[in-house]
C-alpha cells in the first residue's frame, strides 16, 4: 500500500527547482541582466563579488519577489542579509513565506 507523504516527498525536489528557475528568470528580467537564468549559481552571493547586485538591485527583487508570491520583505528587515545571500537562500524563503 501506498503511503500518502510519500509521493509529495518525492516530488518537493522538483518544485524546487522550478522555483529555483522561476526565480531566476525573474531576477534576470527585473535587473536586464545580460546573462541566461540557468547561469545564475544558486549558490553564490547575489551581493557584490558573487553576481554583483548591489542594494538598489536587490530592492528591485524584493518588489518583483513581493508582487509575484505575496511575500513580504522589508527594506530595514533584520534578515535581508540572509535571504538574500544567494539564490538558493532566497528560493527558500519564498516557498516557506509565500502567499500566491
Amino acid at each position: 500500500m501506498s503511503d500518502p507523504v510519500s509521493p509529495a516527498r518525492q516530488s518537493a525536489p522538483a518544485s524546487g527547482d522550478a522555483l529555483r528557475e522561476e526565480v531566476a528568470a525573474l531576477i534576470v528580467a527585473a535587473l536586464n541582466l545580460e546573462i541566461a537564468p540557468s547561469a545564475i549559481d544558486p549558490d553564490q552571493p547575489l551581493y557584490g563579488d558573487g553576481l554583483g547586485l548591489d542594494s538598489i538591485d536587490i530592492l528591485e527583487i524584493a518588489l518583483v519577489v513581493s508582487k509575484q508570491y505575496g511575500v513580504q520583505l522589508r527594506a530595514d528587515g533584520a534578515d535581508n542579509e540572509r535571504i538574500f545571500g544567494s539564490l538558493r537562500q532566497l528560493v527558500e524563503y519564498i516557498g516557506t513565506h509565500r502567499t500566491k
